[in-house]
């Protein structure tokens, strides 16, 4: 299939820099960019989880690989001398709210000042023309309320992850205004995002307490699938909708500098934030391997009950609307584990994905 792409030749031998290419969502963007050509380079601990999504699509072989980590300053900078990226995606991150009740020092070391590290080497970093920080939905003060956040909601965080984001955007915004704002040099000009998305579904997922690997390591063992919160309601969308609204971003940072600077949500339309027992549910019904579900009733930590994203700046400012509803996804993200599991060629599966998802971009736009 050959689909015209979104972006033109904007990412063509472009040098992109990922921190956290090995994760789930970083894996997915760097097979995305390296579909549009760009010369990547992926700066990363080792994949985080075994299997991951980085080894299974041999991304190594696809890309710059340098191991090294965030909290990490002088590597980082020697890197950035020596790669001399022109645009950032910092997506490096301790991800799970469950692991930061456990580990709290290593999510607020990672998360805050390790996005201090990158912001600090970009802003002395004369290549780098365009950041986007990649945070999360979790980052606001949330309040059980019904209707979405704006970007210009309070930040806020009862568990030390959800904490940890709200901290990443309070330093970025900081960073805006005092080195990258629209009063600097023209010459040491930098646009910086910061980008919320909603809960990611997709195919290579592998993440610990993250309900999709749980189904899918349920059914490999022949398991019922053990649900926390059933009730608990989240902006479900697949991987692809906000990396696409990052790439899309990116473009504009860089091509039309700072008005484009600042917070970002990406997330589902209302009809697709559904509980999580109509996630499972799906799953059980159309997985066709007989799998089942109960519900944890052992003590738990606590998780926010609802969350919902106001996606209104994206759709207005940047043209970006999510293209999958909640079905596709799901079946994209079955058809992706599927495949794995009867040892298909998961890489070309991934591109594939990719070319429906742009071709859905482009009818859209008709």
């Amino acid at each position: 299939m050959i689909v015209p792409v979104p972006f033109n030749d904007f990412y063509k031998d472009r040098k992109i820099l990922i921190t956290g290419h090995t994760g789930f969502k970083g894996s997915w963007l760097s097979i995305w960019l390296n579909k549009l050509g760009a010369d990547v380079i992926g700066y990363a601990l080792p994949p985080p989880t075994q299997p991951s999504l980085f080894d299974i699509c041999k991304l190594k072989e696809k890309l710059t690989y340098i191991e090294g980590d965030v909290r990490d300053y002088k590597l980082l900078k020697d890197i950035f001398e020596k790669y001399q990226p022109e645009i950032v995606f910092h997506m490096a991150a301790q991800s799970l709210v469950r692991a930061s009740y456990i580990q709290p020092l290593e999510t607020y070391e990672t998360n805050v000042m390790g996005t201090v590290n990158v912001l600090e080497v970009c802003r002395h970093a004369s290549s780098v023309k365009a950041i986007v920080n990649v945070t999360s939905d979790k980052c606001y003060e949330n309040r059980e309320w019904i209707w979405g956040y704006r970007e210009n909601d309070p930040m806020g965080g009862y568990d030390p992850y959800s904490s940890s984001k709200g901290c990443a955007e309070l330093v970025t915004n900081a960073y805006i205004n005092s080195f990258f704002g629209s009063n600097t040099d023209k010459e040491q000009a930098k646009s910086l995002a910061s980008v919320r998305a909603g809960n990611i579904i997709g195919g290579g997922d592998w993440a610990k307490d993250r309900l999709i690997p749980d189904c899918i390591k349920a059914s490999m063992a022949n398991k019922p699938i053990i649900i926390r919160y059933p009730d608990a309601v989240r902006p479900w969308q697949h991987v692809l909708e906000p990396i696409y609204g990052y790439l899309l971003l990116a473009s504009r940072l860089y091509e039309d500098g700072t008005a484009f600077s600042g917070a970002w949500n990406f997330g589902p339309d209302d009809y697709n934030i559904k509980p999580v027992k109509w996630i499972v549910q799906y799953m059980t019904e159309h997985w066709g391997s007989g799998l089942s579900w109960q519900v944890d009733d052992s003590n738990k930590p606590h998780e926010s009950q609802y969350l919902k994203l106001d996606c209104s700046k994206a759709k207005t400012k940047l043209g970006w609307y999510p293209q999958w509803d909640l079905q596709e996804a799901l079946n994209k993200t079955i058809e992706w584990y599927d495949a794995y599991l009867t040892n298909l060629d998961t890489f070309h599966l991934s591109i594939n994905q990719i070319e429906n998802y742009e071709l859905s971009v482009k009818n859209s736009s008709l």
